[in-house]
Formats: structure tokens, C-alpha cells, sequence
């Protein structure tokens, strides 16, 4: 097949330190690649790919820190209008940029798969039931609650390659954060456990302009030599203190559609403990991998208790559940169907 994919150039394919999509993106380009198909990848032009490789700009948005990196910047929507301009050279587009290429995907000749990788929200949910030509995929069961009228092709769960992770069966005595400092990842929640538990935190997570009155009023002022913020790191370093960690605190307050961070945690062998939102009690397995709670009493109980998993498992589960080729397999078998009905 001659398939495109077509990913947000927010971060470079694959990321260096944040970015969830790109990453599921880079592992997806890679897996058919290897399959023998012929994959065109739409992405900033610092990206790495095996793919052939057309970018709109030659580097990550994020990086030349130009405004409203996440929304309609005239950069994204070049990269989006490129890829479309182009459709007659594809059998199939995959689409990772969301509602943002609805317009151009729901009048594309060529069929167009959307993975939407964010909530939907009331008037996301409308946009989809109203421009409603692109098939879409969901990646959580959870993520399509209330959802309905939609050109739903299946749901398919992120997936990395993670049999190189490190792993360690023993710990450093820390609890670890990582991600994003913003109010609806709830890092107050995890300062506040490890404070109430004496134990040591490390937060290993990006801050962005908006989170800076969040970050001032309620992270700055509890950072200590025991609560400590490392700023945002690489793939290395982040796997590195998974591995090492006593357990991961995810402690969101929104229904996240996807954890990446959960799955890699896990791989590492670091068991999680969560709030039960969205699609976390599909990722983590409780009382096997981790616990999935209700609340911060719970989650302190369930730290005391974190001796009771075991690590090996978590890594098994995370490398048996949410591994690249699962999610590939799936991705082919979604661009056939939809392929043998044209």
C-alpha cells in the first residue's frame, strides 16, 4: 500500500524529550515500512524516518518557539494542506492532526483514517458528526464514552517498542512524575502524597507559558531537596528513573484518552499508581501492574502497599499488551478493510 501519514510538527518524528503523538507515529511509520509498504511521512524536516520524508519546515515548531504551537499556526496548517495537496500519489492517509484537518480530510479523494488522540469534547464530538467523510480511530474504549454518529473504524491502543527499556527489579526508594506540569495532570496530588508519605519525588516534566501561574501558586514554592523538579528530559533519562523508581504517580484530574507514559513506566518495570479516569483502568491492571484509585487517600494506601506488585509482570503486561507490532497489525488490517470497500 502507499500510505501517508501525516503528523503534527509540533515535535520532531521521533521526539527527543516530549511528545506522545510523534512518537506512536514514528513507531507506526517504522512498523509498515518494515511490512514492505510504501509510506510517505509528513513532518518537520528534523525528523528521522525510514519513510520518504516531505516537510513544510525544517524544524519542530516547539523548538523556533513560535506562538500557539498547538493550534491553526499558518506552519501546521502548510504541513496539513501539503500532504492533502499530494493525496492522488497515496492509497490511504492517516491523519495524526485531529480535528485541525477535518476540512481538508472530509473532501479528499483518497480515503483518510483519523486518529484522534484528544477528548471529545461537545463541539469536537459535533465537528466529527458533522464532517463525517474521514473514517476515525479512537485509542481507548473510554475515550468515545457518549460519543455516537460518527465514522468510527475501531479502536486501537498506542503501542511502542519497548523490549529495550531498562529494566530493575529492585528500587531507589523515589517516587517519580512525569510529563507535563499542569493542573489537570494533578503533579499538587503528587507533591502532596510524597509529602504526607516522607518519601522522595522527582518530577521529570516539560512546563509551558500557560501553567506558569499553576506551576507559581502551587509546584514552585513545595520544591525542595526532596521534592525535585529535573525539568524535561530525554528518552534515556526518562527510562532510567522509571526503572529506578519505586513507583510512578499519575494523578490526573481529566479523562486522559491515553497514558503513554503509563505503558512505558510499566515496561520498565515500575508499577503505577493512578486515578481511575478515562482510559487508565484499560492500561493499568490493577493490583497486578499497579492500583487504579478514586482518590489521594486511596493513592497514599496504595503506596504503602506498592511491595505487593511485582515488577517483572508489569513489564510483561506492557511488552505482551502494548507493544508497536499489535498496534501496527491493527492499523493494517483498519487501511485493508476500508481499502477492499472502495
Amino acid at each position: 500500500m502507499k500510505i501517508a501519514q501525516v503528523s503534527p510538527i509540533i515535535e520532531r518524528v521521533p521526539p527527543i524529550k516530549y511528545g506522545g503523538i510523534e512518537r506512536v507515529v514514528y513507531e507506526l511509520t517504522e512498523g509498515l515500512v518494515k511490512r514492505g509498504h510504501e509510506v510517505t511521512l509528513f513532518a518537520s524536516g528534523d525528523s528521522a524516518t525510514s519513510a520518504k520524508l516531505v516537510s513544510a519546515y525544517p524544524r519542530s515548531l516547539r523548538e523556533v518557539r513560535i506562538e500557539d504551537v498547538y493550534g491553526t499556526n499558518a506552519l501546521t496548517m502548510l504541513n496539513i494542506g501539503t500532504a492533502y495537496r499530494m493525496q492522488n500519489e497515496f492509497d490511504i492517509i492517516h491523519d495524526h492532526n485531529g480535528y485541525l484537518s477535518l476540512p481538508a480530510a472530509n473532501i479528499s479523494t483518497r480515503p483518510v483514517v483519523m486518529t484522534y488522540h484528544g477528548p471529545f469534547n461537545p463541539e469536537v464530538k459535533r465537528l466529527y458528526q458533522t464532517l463525517n467523510n474521514p473514517y476515525v480511530v479512537s485509542i481507548s474504549h473510554a475515550q468515545l464514552q457518549g460519543v455516537s454518529d460518527i465514522n468510527f473504524a475501531g479502536n486501537v491502543y498506542n503501542g511502542l517498542t519497548m523490549d529495550k527499556y531498562p529494566f530493575s527489579d529492585i528500587h531507589k526508594g523515589y517516587l517519580l512524575f512525569v510529563g507535563r506540569i499542569s493542573a489537570e495532570k494533578g503533579l499538587h496530588y503528587a507533591i502532596e502524597i510524597a509529602l504526607y508519605l516522607n518519601l522522595p519525588l522527582i518530577i521529570a516534566a516539560k512546563l509551558e507559558t500557560v501553567d506558569m501561574p499553576y506551576f507559581k501558586q502551587y509546584i514552585g514554592p513545595r520544591l525542595s531537596e526532596n521534592i525535585k523538579w529535573v525539568g524535561e528530559v530525554n528518552e534515556e533519562e526518562r527510562n532510567r528513573l522509571m526503572s529506578e523508581a519505586m513507583c510512578f504517580l499519575h494523578p490526573v484530574v481529566w479523562k486522559e484518552p491515553f497514558g503513554l507514559t503509563l505503558i512505558e513506566a510499566m515496561a520498565c518495570g515500575c508499577p503505577v499508581v493512578a486515578f481511575g479516569r478515562g482510559s487508565i483502568p484499560e492500561i493499568v491492571a490493577d493490583g497486578k501492574t499497579g492500583f487504579v484509585v478514586s482518590d489521594i487517600n486511596e493513592m497514599i494506601d496504595s503506596v504503602k502497599k506498592i511491595g505487593q506488585i511485582d515488577r517483572k509482570a508489569c513489564r510483561e503486561y506492557a511488552l505482551n499488551n502494548f507493544n508497536a507490532d499489535i498496534m501496527v497489525d491493527q492499523y493494517e488490517k483498519i487501511y485493508k478493510k476500508i481499502l477492499s470497500k472502495k
